[in-house]
């Protein structure tokens, strides 16, 4: 095998603990360290775009990052990778705000970046493309006579045609698409939807998982997404800094109910607040003796969708506090912060129940790392959307419809009330599967399928290049 060259959307830099810390670093990292090669990404700053690649390099693994122009950044960043396909693929068509000139900034800024990376490509490099910033990566690349093996891996859910076929340029998007070798998808769902909606703009001739379309052919597989278990217990099992102490000696009375993600019309809060106040009309009982506490850092506080769900959800936790609040007990805390993630491990782990219920979600990987932060002696219990792609592989979770209230409120109660002996059982199934599926894992499995298919032919490559010139009258 050659060097592995991954391009993703932003780079986590070697010298920048806190954006390396979990996630998709982790995977990336590990697939880099055992081939050696190139990341390839945006640095994350805005202007002096003319400036040189910054390169940094340690040990076989080369980080190569550029800056984006304002415009570049607004158009294919913020305009069409967010306010278009972020909205479309989790089924939020009424928050697509599609405009022509974005996307032709989203297709320009791809083949920006394709003439950026095209001198550092080795003839025998394989390429693995990250999310939907990159839906058309590959179809540049081919354009520029890159023949290595690419692969995608998309990390948010694609959606049925009914959904995906609102976008405008939703079949020069999927035509791009099929310029992959490989295409990977967090569950099985999105993987057929993907084929779904090739299926009804060309012919689709299918063998297996192998497919062909407008002349060519690809590959679809699934790839859940895992995380660092032994990582995730030691970090959530060691000693707690003062504060931590303070609260969790505040908190030895109560049951807590816990929750953390980013500030998202995809996560599903504003549901997950009326389901916990559903809890507290049916469930007297356990006033006084629980406490939910929401951690929702802003994301995107620019974009009017965001700050809308925040001022939601302020009003909403104070609204419920007002109402079942008592001296001496507030049963709702609402976090407008960020914390660390070795901090949020600890949480986890006092912590008697983990909500996680997104309107729709790829994976959702603080499913999983609640699961592996508890005490598997003593664990606490996952409610969990039938909606995120974990709902797939932890399926001893209590799994929920989010946009059912009551059906969160009982799921709440039999969590809170759940005997210890099902906990236990119930914790150790859910781990079998984490550990089995771990980051490590689905990295090895990806790259593996890569490394085995056949790299495209020159002349193929050679054919589609005269393809895109002006036919003579």
């Amino acid at each position: 095998m050659g060097r592995l060259v991954v391009v993703s959307n932003r780079i986590a830099p070697p010298d920048d603990k806190k954006s390396s810390a979990g996630g998709l670093a982790v995977g990336i990292l590990g697939a880099l360290k055992a081939a050696g090669g190139l990341w390839f990404g945006w640095s994350g700053d805005v202007g002096n775009e003319d400036q040189p690649l910054k390169k940094v390099t340690r040990g076989n693994i080369t980080w190569a990052s550029f800056n984006l122009g304002e415009k570049d950044y607004e158009e294919y960043y913020s305009q069409f990778s967010n306010a278009v396909l972020w909205p479309a693929f989790h089924y939020r068509l009424d928050l697509v705000k599609f405009q022509r000139e974005s996307f032709e900034g989203y297709m320009r800024v791809n083949a920006l970046l394709a003439d950026k990376l095209l001198p550092l490509i080795e003839e025998d490099d394989i390429l693995w493309i990250h999310d939907y910033h990159l839906l058309p990566f590959a179809s540049e690349l081919r354009k520029r006579g890159v023949n290595n093996r690419i692969g995608f891996f998309l990390h948010i859910p694609f959606p049925t045609p009914e959904i995906f076929n609102a976008l405008p340029p939703h079949e020069e998007l999927l035509e791009g698409l099929c310029d992959y070798d490989l295409l990977g998808f967090q569950t099985e769902n999105d993987r057929l939807a993907f084929l779904d909606s090739v299926s009804g703009k060309t012919r689709l001739n299918t063998r297996s998982k192998s497919h062909t379309a407008w002349g060519k052919t690809f590959e679809t597989e699934v790839y859940p997404i895992g995380i660092e278990p032994d990582e995730i217990a030691a970090d959530a099992s060691g000693p707690l800094p003062p504060k931590l102490a303070q609260l969790k000696s505040e908190l030895k009375n109560v049951k807590n109910i816990f929750s953390v993600e980013r500030l998202d019309y995809s996560k599903g809060l504003p549901e997950r607040f009326q389901a916990y106040e559903r809890l507290l009309d049916k469930f007297p009982q356990h006033h006084g003796k629980i406490r939910y506490t929401q951690i929702a850092p802003t994301s995107r506080g620019e974009v009017q969708a965001y700050q809308d769900i925040r001022h939601q959800l302020e009003t909403e936790a104070g609204r419920i506090n007002g109402r079942y609040g008592q001296l001496g007990w507030t049963p709702l805390y609402y976090l407008n912060q960020h914390f660390e993630r070795k901090i949020l491990m600890k949480v986890f782990r006092y912590a008697e129940v983990g909500l996680v219920t997104p309107l729709r979600d790829g994976m959702n990987l603080v499913a999983k790392e609640y699961v592996a932060a508890q005490d598997p002696k003593d664990p606490g219990v996952l409610v969990l959307s039938q909606f995120a792609g974990a709902a797939n592989e932890l399926t001893s979770a209590l799994i929920v419809n989010p946009y059912d209230s009551d059906d969160v409120a009982n799921a709440l109660d039999r969590a809170l009330t759940m005997p210890l002996t099902e906990r236990i059982s119930r914790h150790a199934e859910m781990m079998k599967v984490i550990r089995e599926n771990d980051i490590n894992h689905w990295q090895e499995h990806f790259i593996r399928d890569l490394e085995r298919l056949t790299p495209r032919s020159k002349e193929s490559n050679l054919q589609k290049k005269v393809a895109t010139f002006p036919k003579l009258a």
